[in-house]
């Protein structure tokens, strides 16, 4: 398998883009490439990922809006295995021409898609069904001390997250300040 097996996809903030994953089925079912180190190499990421994560989320359930701060900052390749979630990030880095800006996709099962948020972004994202299961791999160490994190609902920044009967967020994430407070990126 090579770099050209997999597509991508520019999204409009600078550095993020999806992967389209290559699907190879056979008489057993389906087998799935996410990324390879040439797809990322040919946008200019070389990250050694150093971490794996998997979460599962209730419906309505809301995780974010996270990042960490230098020299811990990750960059993270995010892809839902199970179910369907509303994918949210937020460029932090004001040397970015698209400083402050979000962005927000669906990943689901059924798409397959792959999101890669570079560093210097907070990310989020919210459960669409129940047993919604998301793989994230991150380029640098848990970092308690540097983590920090922007309110998910923050009316300044204006994502439209979807309409849930019921929104459930930690104390933690409903702690985080605004945008307006929350540490920046150079």
């Amino acid at each position: 398998m090579i770099a050209h097996d997999l597509e991508t996809e520019n999204l409009p903030l600078q550095g993020a883009f999806v992967i389209r994953s290559k699907e190879f089925y056979d008489e057993r079912g389906v087998f799935l490439k996410l990324y390879d180190r040439n797809i990322l190499g040919s946008r200019n990421v070389n990250p050694l990922f150093v971490e794996d994560y998997t979460s599962i989320s209730k419906k309505g359930v809301v995780r974010g809006l996270h990042y960490q701060l230098p020299p811990y900052s990750q960059a993270k390749l995010v892809h839902c295995t199970r179910g369907m979630v509303f994918d949210a990030m937020i460029d932090l880095r004001r040397s970015s021409n698209t400083f402050g800006k979000w962005h927000s996709l669906i990943l689901s099962e059924d798409n397959r898609l792959s999101v890669f948020v570079p560093r210097g972004f907070a990310h989020g994202y919210l459960s669409m069904e129940d047993s919604s299961a998301v793989s994230y791999r991150v380029d640098n160490d848990y970092a308690p001390e540097y983590e920090r994190g922007i309110v998910w609902n923050d009316p300044s920044l204006g994502i439209d997250w979807p309409v849930i009967d019921n929104y459930v967020v930690s104390e933690k994430d409903l702690a985080w300040p605004t945008f307006e407070r929350a540490e920046k990126f150079e």
